[in-house]
């Protein structure tokens, strides 16, 4: 399997924060408002993975890598993940690959 490493890419890991008032904030909401600042920033920006600190529930949904690190960030890193859209410190992330 052919891996896209950051280092071919232009675009350096870059954290974008989003503050969300809505108390009913959802994964489907979530997941729209990240897909939206991400193609505003790059048209073609792919999701990788995702996490929610509020349920606990990731995506892909299995383990990868091993020890102690995230599955969903190893899952990203190695896939060359250089955004990320953090809602509301963590209750929901989205990694994603800028093309």
């Amino acid at each position: 399997m052919a891996q896209i490493g950051s280092e071919l890419n232009q675009y350096p890991r870059e954290t974008v924060k989003m503050q969300v008032t809505d108390g009913a904030l959802d994964l489907a909401s979530a997941s729209a408002m990240a897909k939206q600042k991400a193609r505003a920033m790059d048209p073609n920006a792919m999701m990788l993975s995702y996490h929610s600190g509020k349920t606990g529930e990731f995506w892909p949904a299995y383990e990868c890598g091993g020890g102690d690190r995230p599955p969903w960030l190893v899952f990203a890193e190695v896939r060359g993940y250089n955004l990320t859209i953090d809602i509301n410190d963590g209750e929901f992330e989205f990694f994603y690959l800028r093309l």
